[in-house]
């Protein structure tokens, strides 16, 4: 018996072989090209929108449109591939993916320019989920964490980088440019992917088991609240009868998806992982981490541009420094995650990537591209810390059957938490910035001195500068001042959103402890 037991012990360990690493690699691809379009555009948002010709308001749909059609797509993935067979199912999509985004770089017009966008976005949403399916079903139990930190390093790498090359690209070569990026990359991946993953028959017969009415609640829930998110804060949310009957809309069949995934027997999306106690509290981690990332790739821009009037390449170049570190660090978490108990380290992790917001919560005038150096070092090294261990924590306990299932849920939340992140952070934002505005305008009062003096200077300089009327003078300074009061107070808007992802990262934190330790390896199957 015990010579038995000496050689299970001194059994190797199972090892992936190279052909399943080549499509786990070419998996990450497409799930790193799929996130980097969600943010590529940001940086260029008004390139763009000059180019086909629409204004500020209704440019935010071409960021909408491809982040609709990606988190409806998700949660169908697991179902699509059983049908049509995974190989069959990733590779179209995978050709689709660059052909819709090709696409957008010759539309004319913001109507064509959205559709293209959401039809992008239904196809790299493909690629998301299936990646993180192929990590938890190609490798073994004790590589799991190295290519959880290859999917963290896409989910948290990509929107860092995104705007950064966006912008570099746009500036330098014109907006469409950024739709040509993922030419390559796509074909790379496609040709890895038809010659590893092995071929399998369609079952077309599923297409009648299918949870129908599940994925038409899903489809027509999730848009119109990815809708209200976007344009909730633009038409001031429900003082507009548009966001109220789409609210409504998203309210109904988001609680009809709901109540029909518990009832049917084979569920799209199986809410009941949810009772899992380390799945559940992680997907709300997920979801609170997902707020945080897209929160801040959204906000720190947002401020460079308004507030210091950066260019798409400058405020990529700043940008630039929240993903670069992680190129070093993410690979490292696996050597961690066998020597620390990886609640602790996602734990650390976390607060990390919150101390890096606090730190910017005291921002003046003073604060440009420099400035935000050191706190975006700091973020990236917390974020390094944070994806691996938290998926390891998530899918520890889930079945190697339940897997694309967990994956589709996982992803779809935590882009959704994005979601509805970024729309609530413009929304405080906005309330904050008018709050600031009426305690700062309380006191620039002409009834003070230093008011008064300051438009007597300020009236002087334009006097002195080509204007020949005192009254035009007069009011030119007036306005001047104005806008100072309103750069201020945009300012003090700024350093509140970040006190809120901050805390919102505070809680994430406190929640991954109440999670249980998994076992050694973590990842699906792990018990």
């Amino acid at each position: 018996m015990s010579s038995i037991a000496t050689t299970a012990i001194a059994a190797p360990q199972p090892r992936a072989s190279t052909k399943e690493w080549i499509a786990v690699l070419a998996g990450m691809i497409g799930a790193f090209m799929a996130i980097l379009n969600i943010q590529i555009t940001n940086a260029s948002l008004l390139d763009i929108e000059g180019g086909i010709g629409t204004g500020v308001d209704n440019g935010a749909w071409i960021s909408t449109s491809y982040l609709i059609g990606e988190i409806v797509v998700i949660p169908l993935t697991a179902y699509f591939s059983s049908v049509f067979s995974f190989r069959r199912y990733i590779l179209v999509n995978s050709v689709l993916f660059p052909l819709f985004s090709m696409a957008c770089a010759f539309a004319h017009d913001l109507g064509t320019m959205i559709v293209m966008r959401g039809l992008q976005g239904f196809a790299g949403g493909v690629l998301i989920p299936m990646a993180f399916t192929m990590v938890l079903t190609k490798l073994p139990k004790a590589q799991q964490p190295l290519g959880l930190a290859l999917f963290a390093l896409s989910v948290t790498f990509a929107p860092a980088i995104g705007p950064t090359i966006g912008g570099y690209l746009t500036e330098n070569y014109g907006w469409q440019t950024i739709f040509f990026i993922n030419t390559i990359p796509s074909a790379v991946m496609a040709i890895a992917l038809a010659l590893t993953l092995d071929k399998q028959p369609m079952q077309l017969h599923l297409l009648k088991e299918g949870d129908w009415a599940g994925i038409v609640t899903m489809a027509i829930g999730l848009s119109a609240l990815q809708t209200v998110l976007e344009e909730g804060n633009k038409d001031d949310w429900f003082s507009s009868p548009f966001i109220v009957k789409l609210s409504i809309v998203a309210f109904v069949f988001l609680a009809a998806f709901i109540w029909i995934e518990l009832k049917v027997e084979k569920p799209l999306v199986k809410l009941r992982l949810l009772k899992q106690r380390n799945f559940g509290i992680g997907v709300l981690v997920n979801v609170l981490v997902g707020v945080a990332l897209f929160g801040t790739v959204y906000i720190l821009p947002q401020y460079l541009g308004q507030v210091q009037r950066y260019n798409a390449e400058q405020i990529g170049n700043v940008l630039a420094w929240t993903g670069l570190p992680q190129l070093l660090l993410i690979p490292l978490v696996p050597v961690l995650m066998k020597r620390f108990d990886v609640r602790y380290i996602g734990f650390i992790g976390i607060s990390i990537f919150a101390v890096s917001c606090f730190m910017n919560i005291t921002l003046s005038a003073d604060n440009a591209g420099d400035q935000f150096w050191i706190p975006n070092i700091v973020r990236a090294i917390g974020q390094a810390l944070v994806l691996t261990p938290i998926t390891a924590i998530t899918t520890a306990g889930i079945a190697p059957s339940d897997a694309a299932a967990a994956s589709g849920l996982t992803n779809m939340l935590r882009n959704l938490g994005g979601a509805v992140g970024t729309a609530t952070l413009g929304t405080i934002l906005t309330k904050r910035e008018q709050f600031h505005s009426n305690i700062i305008g309380q006191s620039v009062t002409l009834a003070r001195d230093e008011v008064r003096a300051r438009l007597g200077q300020t009236t002087n300089y334009f006097l002195a500068h080509g204007v020949s009327d005192p009254a035009v003078a007069t009011q030119k300074a007036i306005v001047a001042l104005g806008q100072i009061v309103k750069r201020q107070a945009l300012i003090l808007g700024f350093s509140d959103t970040f006190a809120v992802i901050g805390t919102v990262l505070a809680i994430a934190a406190l929640a991954l402890l109440l999670t249980q330790k998994p076992s050694a390896g973590g990842g699906a199957g792990a018990h």
